[in-house]
């Protein structure tokens, strides 16, 4: 399993990740070891997912990257939730 992963920090900027292992993930960004971690200082752990593969967790990693996926977050975080289709969207 690969977990994907979505980190929040106090500044307000964000981290999208994938990890085989999320708990050694975040404890490299909790020390500062990760170039994440070293610019987002203290965070949080946002969102996560699950997927079979790490082809397919790229593939949802590339899509909240974009424009759409930065627009899908920001509306999970105000809680006015993300729409359905984007959702699916990879």
């Amino acid at each position: 399993m690969v977990t994907l992963y979505v980190l929040k920090g106090r500044t307000g900027k964000r981290h999208v990740g994938i990890s085989g292992n999320l708990e050694r993930r975040l404890r490299d960004h909790r020390a500062g070891t990760t170039k994440g971690g070293q610019l987002l200082g203290q965070f949080r752990l946002l969102f996560s997912e699950q997927y079979a593969d790490y082809a397919s967790a790229r593939e949802r990693e590339k899509f909240l990257k974009s424009g759409k996926g930065r627009k899908w977050l920001d509306e999970l975080e105000t809680g006015h939730g993300p729409p359905e289709a984007a959702k699916a969207a990879p």
